[in-house]
C-alpha cells in the first residue's frame, strides 16, 4: 500500500481531514508540526487527491514504499534558484545596469523557451563585458543567501553517508565557495573569463548545459554503483531536467511549470529539508 507525505508551513487539519478521506487512508501519522504522513492509502486515488492537495497550497509526496535516506548514494543539486535564493548571472548583470536584460534571457531558457542552453549562456555572459570581479564577491557577500533548509538537508545527506553534488550553469566562482562552505563532494560549473580583474564576456572551456549536467550525475553515480532508486536531484529549470531523470527522487523546487509536469515530486510551498520527511532516518 501506498503512503502519501503532506507538508506546508501551516498545514490545517480540515485539509489533511479531508485529504486523508479522499485517499481511504487507514491512519494519520504527525512527523512533525508542518508534515503529515496518510498511511495505507488507495493507489486509485491518486489522480483525485494530488490536485487536491496542490489547491490547498499542499505539498504531496505519493510514496509507493518509504525507504531509508541510508539506502541512497547521491544528493545532486542545481544551484541558481534551487538550493541559493538568486540568479547569480542576473545578479552580476545589475552591476552594469542590464540585468532587466539578462534576466529576460535567464527567464526564456529556465522555461525551456530558449532551446540551446550553450547560446542563452554565452548571450548572456557577453553582456558581462566589464563587470570587475569584484562585483562577483560582492554577488556572493550581499545577495546571495541559501533557501531555507538547505543546510539541513546537505548535514543529514552527508550524516547518513550520501554523495553531495553541485552540478551548474552558472559559476565556478560561487560554486566553489558553496563546496568548501557546505562540504560538497563535488561541483561543476562554468568558468568566467577573467583578465586584469575585469570580466571579459567569455566563458573558458565547455559549457555545462543540461547535458553536462546529467553526464556528472550519471559518472558519480557509476562510480559509486547507484541505481535511481538511490538519488535525490533538485532543480528548478529546463535545463535540470537530464539530470533529474536520472533519478527515482526527481524533485522540482519552486520550479517552471515544465519541470513540475515532468519531475516525480515538487516543493512548491516547503524548504528543501523537507525531502527528509520521505525517508526513515534510521541508520
Amino acid at each position: 500500500m501506498a503512503h502519501i507525505i503532506l507538508q506546508a508551513p501551516r498545514l490545517l487539519a480540515s485539509d489533511v481531514e479531508r485529504l486523508a478521506a479522499v485517499a481511504c487512508a487507514e491512519g494519520v501519522q504527525e512527523l512533525n508540526p508542518t508534515a503529515i504522513r496518510l498511511l495505507n492509502v488507495d493507489p486509485s486515488t491518486r489522480d483525485e487527491v494530488m490536485p487536491m492537495a496542490q489547491a490547498a497550497r499542499i505539498d504531496a509526496a505519493w510514496l509507493d514504499a518509504i525507504h531509508r535516506l541510508a539506502d541512497c548514494r547521491i544528493l545532486a543539486m542545481d544551484m541558481d534558484s534551487t538550493l541559493i535564493n538568486i540568479e547569480c548571472i542576473d545578479e552580476i548583470a545589475d552591476a552594469v545596469g542590464r540585468k532587466a536584460e539578462v534576466a529576460a534571457i535567464t527567464e526564456a531558457s529556465m522555461r525551456g523557451e530558449i532551446k540551446d542552453f550553450s547560446e542563452s549562456l554565452r548571450r548572456r555572459v557577453a553582456l558581462l563585458k566589464g563587470v570587475p570581479e569584484s562585483a562577483l564577491e560582492d554577488v556572493f557577500t550581499q545577495r546571495l543567501r541559501l533557501n531555507p533548509g538547505a543546510e539541513n538537508l546537505i548535514e543529514a545527506a552527508r550524516s547518513h553517508g550520501l554523495k553531495t553534488l553541485l552540478v551548474s550553469g552558472g559559476f565556478t566562482f560561487f560554486t566553489e565557495r558553496l563546496r568548501r562552505g557546505l562540504m560538497l563532494d563535488q561541483t561543476h560549473a562554468n568558468t568566467l573569463e577573467v583578465v586584469d580583474g575585469v570580466l571579459t564576456g567569455q566563458v573558458l572551456g565547455d559549457i555545462v548545459d543540461g547535458a553536462a549536467k546529467a553526464r556528472h550525475l550519471q559518472v558519480l553515480a557509476q562510480s559509486l554503483g547507484a541505481t535511481p532508486e538511490q538519488i535525490i536531484v533538485l532543480g528548478d529549470g529546463s535545463n535540470d531536467l537530464p539530470m533529474m531523470a536520472q533519478a527515482h527522487y526527481s524533485v522540482a523546487y519552486r520550479a517552471k511549470p515544465v519541470v513540475r509536469e515532468q519531475a516525480r515530486f515538487a516543493l512548491n510551498v516547503s524548504p528543501l529539508d523537507a525531502v527528509l520527511n520521505w525517508f526513515r532516518r534510521q541508520h
